[in-house]
């Protein structure tokens, strides 16, 4: 009898795999060879679960994402307003070293992606996802009275994300500007005009 093989746990596998690699040895190491090492087995192997290595780098952003969602949902479980719109902030910003890995596999599926659309296709909008969790936060930070009423809510959220894409990429180049607290201190700047307390930072 032919032995039945569990597609999507061995896609699952492979995308570990990838991202081992990527934490241990850094992202130009990552290459389909050593992928196939990681797991003890050819190279061949991997293309009969995933049609290209464009494939493997698009399930790898999708893990990443779904692991900084499960750990957003975890950060703001108790919290509600601003300080769960700055927990939320805290993970997706790459402050530490488990984050900047990640964003060496976010920025290099950029890369890919600027490519080939086409691995584009299958993904979740998983910004558009945080975009909602920031707003709801942001709005509860209003009925709480730590930031103005007249905040401009959408427009704060597209700035912080943006931060977030910027220091992802300042992360990756080594950049002065991917040191924590210049990270944090620009979140705060972005957020200084619209506080109704000051105080109880991102930091915090």
């Amino acid at each position: 009898m032919p032995k039945i093989v569990d597609h999507d746990k061995r896609r699952s596998e492979i995308v570990e795999a990838y991202l081992t690699v990527v934490a241990r040895d850094g992202l130009p190491a990552a290459t389909s060879r050593a992928v196939a090492a990681e797991l003890h087995v050819g190279t061949g192997a991997l293309w009969h679960y995933f049609d290209g290595f464009d494939a493997v780098a698009a399930g790898a952003y999708q893990r990443i994402s779904d692991l900084t969602t499960e750990r957003i949902v975890a950060a703001t479980a108790s919290l509600r307003g601003l300080d769960a719109f700055l927990a939320m902030l805290r993970e997706i910003l790459p402050l530490e070293k488990r984050t900047v890995d990640e964003a060496y596999v976010v920025v290099g599926f950029w890369g890919r992606l600027a490519a080939n659309k086409r691995i584009g296709e299958t993904q979740t909008d998983v910004v558009e996802e945080w975009r909602a969790m920031l707003r709801r936060h942001l709005e509860e930070a209003i009925e709480d009275r730590t930031m103005v009423p007249d905040t401009p809510v959408d427009e704060v959220i597209n700035v912080v994300l943006t931060i977030a894409v910027a220091q992802q990429v300042h992360a990756v180049t080594d950049s002065e500007l991917a040191e924590p607290s210049h990270q944090l201190k620009m979140v705060e700047f972005c957020l200084l005009p619209w506080r109704c307390v000051p105080g109880a930072g991102i930091e915090g």
